[in-house]
């Protein structure tokens, strides 16, 4: 059996993120998901080594570079558009699961059955919620980012997301991260040293 399975994943590249939004740097979800696994990892990291955690951080740098595959069937769906009423959004999340399970008819059964979990992982699980937590960080880090540069464009995105990670602070590898990691982001590279 031919598949297309990895022809797809790498059209990640493709597919771009903040579409409605004026960018100074475009980003795309294969960048976008690179950075999600490297902070999902560290988050990880930070809860072994600092609270006593018990996480696999390979496992879920894997789960945070598979969080948004199904994009490259259905593209990215700006934020205000996806989160607008919760019919849409459940509505978007149907569209996307079809979408996964797409992709996942793309390869032998043998090898749909060890990404299935990757592409659906469990969600209710402390794993998926720190993905779920370096994907709000990105977004955050993509705002910083771009205010450094000049660009208001998301200063709006950027107290939304904010407000968001209020939430997910509460959890000690994310506030940890946030208060030892994230002013950097904002600084030059001679500044970073």
């Amino acid at each position: 059996m031919k598949s297309n399975f990895y022809a797809y994943l790498s059209r990640m590249k493709l597919i771009k993120r903040w579409s409605l939004m004026r960018n100074i740097r475009e980003e795309n979800i294969a960048e976008h998901s690179h950075q999600v696994a490297i902070i999902a990892h560290a988050l990880a990291l930070i809860s072994n080594t600092y609270f006593q955690g018990r996480l696999d951080p390979e496992r879920i740098a894997l789960l945070a570079v598979y969080h948004d595959v199904g994009e490259v069937v259905i593209g990215d769906l700006p934020t205000p558009v996806k989160y607008y009423n919760p019919e849409i959004k459940f509505s978007y999340g149907e569209i996307e699961n079809i979408a996964k399970k797409k992709l996942l008819s793309f390869l032998p059964d043998d090898l749909s059955a060890q990404y299935q979990p990757l592409l659906f992982p469990d969600e209710s699980s402390y794993e998926y919620r720190l993905v779920k937590a370096a994907d709000k960080l990105s977004a955050y880090i993509k705002c910083l980012e771009e205010g450094t540069a000049g660009n208001r464009e998301f200063d709006q995105a950027k107290k939304s997301i904010e407000e968001a990670l209020k939430d997910y602070k509460k959890l000690p590898e994310v506030a940890w991260f946030m208060d030892h990691c994230l002013d950097a982001f904002s600084m030059t590279l001679d500044e970073l040293g």
